[in-house]
């Protein structure tokens, strides 16, 4: 509000409350009385009210269409309604068009100064508000241009990735699955999808399904009353009820027990929960974004993970590739990393990194990927006394040496279905999933073929 005079219209067409709220006004604020809506409406057209006091009953229209018309015109200026008639209905219909007070004639002098002093101080919340959400729109506007800068990358399933991404934002109820290795930025692409959407004003929440214990399960998602159970020593909303209306991130979904699995199911079915300690169904709308690093063989065999619930959250499937294949981007990844950590650090004098140390990047599986790139090049930062990162700062990275069988018969179907699987598991850092995914195999098809053809495995490789 302005710290000189308030402006104050009243509107009645009783000439004793205009008189009397004038008089009892006029010392601390610019007061005008009018007896009609139209006279009223004039006044606004001239100058700036900030207040409008007016009768529930008018000519030429009632004080809820008067409520209607400045909220629409004149979002600014606050009513505040007075009547003779003081029901609930009247005062309800009042408070629902927007009126900040009402008062029931005939009131006092106290009161109508309170109820200006109400009016000020939800006024100013309100303008205090607005400019927090221009701020939050800003940040918000900042964030996802960042985070869109963040997805980085060039190569064609990159641009693959992001075009998916774009397609499904624009279906803002669509449950989305991620499936990608560790450390290929599951929960970014999440997050960039809910920027994308229509959604990203509200809030983006995410869970680590592996790290709810069953118990908890109901409180976690659901919420509780205070006193539904031990421990319960206030009321708390739910992950359901947190993010109503915005984006549920589900990570690591794969590792989530049967019994959780079941109950996930029966709330992403009915789109209702009861909270803890209640008996009331509470409605949600949230879009569920999943992710895993299971392959869609292992989700779909029916063993670890329900096929029902994968079909619920898997409707629109984005594959992440893992480093490995798609090194191309390995060097625009490296330069992005090290222009943030010296930033962090504080170590601006490291200006680039050594073409070998790419030569280097390109014999490594990175197993752990995107994320291993970033920790390798954070310690890197760390050692370098340089301006520049070479070799030497990666010394634990190791070549990948993949065996040759040049010396076989090349048209022994056997021998190169053996070399094939060899090659492509030493490839992927003997990992499973990834081994049967581009090898177009089940897993247990190649499980099969491995004991087939007596390849040596690592310890945990079953």
């Amino acid at each position: 509000m302005k710290d000189d005079k308030l402006n104050i219209l009243v509107i009645d067409d009783d000439p004793i409350y205009r008189n009397l709220l004038r008089s009892v006004l006029k010392d601390k604020f610019e007061v005008i009385a009018v007896e009609s809506p139209s006279l009223g409406f004039d006044i606004l057209n001239k100058q700036s009210i900030d207040i409008i006091i007016s009768d529930f009953q008018l000519p030429e229209m009632s004080g809820l269409k008067v409520i209607d018309k400045v909220r629409c015109e004149y979002p600014g200026t606050e009513v505040i309604m007075i009547s003779g008639s003081g029901d609930m209905d009247t005062v309800i219909g009042a408070l629902r068009k927007g009126a900040v007070d009402f008062l029931k004639k005939p009131f006092t002098a106290p009161e109508i100064w309170f109820s200006i002093e109400r009016t000020q101080k939800f006024s100013a919340l309100k303008e205090k508000l607005t400019h927090v959400n221009k701020e939050n729109n800003l940040l918000k506007k900042t964030v996802s241009n960042e985070l869109g800068q963040m997805i980085i990358g060039k190569s064609i399933d990159i641009i693959n990735i992001k075009q998916q991404m774009e397609m499904v934002a624009e279906t803002p109820d669509t449950s989305v699955l991620i499936i990608g290795e560790s450390g290929t930025g599951k929960e970014l692409v999440a997050r960039g999808i809910h920027n994308l959407s229509k959604r990203n004003c509200q809030l983006f929440g995410a869970v680590n399904m592996s790290a709810v214990p069953e118990s908890l399960f109901e409180s976690e998602f659901f919420g509780h009353k205070k006193g539904s159970f031990t421990g319960a020593i206030v009321d708390r909303a739910g992950w359901f009820e947190e993010t109503n209306n915005g984006t549920l991130f589900l990570d690591e979904i794969g590792e989530m027990p049967i019994a959780l699995q079941i109950k996930l199911l029966r709330v992403l079915e009915d789109r209702k929960f009861t909270k803890v300690g209640t008996q009331r169904e509470q409605d949600f709308n949230v879009r569920i974004i999943s992710a895993t690093n299971k392959s869609i063989e292992e989700l779909t065999e029916g063993k670890v993970f329900r096929l029902d619930l994968f079909h619920r959250l898997g409707t629109f499937v984005i594959n992440l590739p893992p480093l490995r294949e798609r090194r191309s981007d390995i060097a625009e990844l490296s330069n992005y990393f090290l222009n943030i950590l010296t930033k962090k650090m504080g170590k601006n004098k490291i200006k680039s990194i050594n073409d070998d140390v790419f030569q280097l990047f390109n014999n490594y599986p990175f197993p752990g990927n995107i994320r291993e790139l970033k920790n390798l090049l954070e310690r890197a930062v760390i050692i370098c006394q340089t301006n520049e990162l070479t070799p030497s700062h990666f010394t634990s990275v190791k070549i990948m040496k993949i065996p040759l069988y040049s010396d076989t018969n090349p048209y022994d179907l056997k021998e190169l279905e053996k070399q094939t699987i060899l090659n492509v598991l030493h490839r992927v850092n003997f990992n499973k999933a990834e081994a049967a995914r581009l090898l177009n195999l089940d897993w247990n098809a190649l499980y099969r073929r491995v004991q087939k053809y007596s390849i040596d495995l690592p310890p945990d490789f079953s």
